[in-house]
C-alpha cells in the first residue's frame, strides 16, 4: 500500500483515508505525509490493542477521523455485539483520553477534519 500510494501521490496530489486503520507505524508516517485522513475504529478500544494506540498517539490530531465501521468492530462496552453509529462515543472517548483534550474538543477537530476531506458535504446546523 505505501509503495502504491507513494507512487500515485507522485502523479498529483489526492486526497483520501486510511479507512479502519490497525497497520504499522510505517503506513501511518505514509498517509501523514501525504496529508491523508486516517480513520480509526472500535479496535481501538480493545485491551489487546495496545501496540496500535502507540502508533495513533504518534499520528497529528489535524489528519485523525473516527468511524463505527458498523456492524462490525463494535467498541469496548459492546465488543462482541453488532455495532452501531451510537457506539462511536465510546471510540471517540477512548482517542480523546488518547490524545488528553476533552470528548468535546475532540469531537470538534474531527468534525473539522471531516469537512475539510469531504468539502463538498452540507453542514447540518
Amino acid at each position: 500500500m505505501i509503495s502504491i500510494l507513494n507512487e500515485e501521490q507522485k502523479r498529483g496530489y489526492f486526497p483520501g483515508v486510511i479507512h479502519c486503520f490497525s497497520a504499522g507505524k510505517e503506513l501511518a508516517n505514509c498517509a501523514i505525509k501525504h496529508n491523508m485522513a486516517i480513520s480509526l475504529s472500535g479496535i481501538i478500544t480493545f485491551k489487546n490493542a495496545g501496540n496500535l494506540r502507540e502508533i495513533v498517539k504518534s499520528i497529528p490530531l489535524k489528519n485523525i477521523l473516527v468511524e463505527t465501521d458498523a456492524p462490525f468492530l463494535a467498541p469496548i462496552p459492546h465488543r462482541g455485539k453488532t455495532n452501531q453509529p451510537a457506539f462511536v462515543v465510546h471510540t471517540a472517548a477512548r482517542l480523546a483520553d488518547l490524545f488528553s483534550v476533552t470528548t468535546e474538543k475532540f469531537a470538534e477537530i474531527t468534525t473539522k477534519n471531516f469537512f475539510h476531506l469531504f468539502s463538498k458535504a452540507k453542514k447540518q446546523m
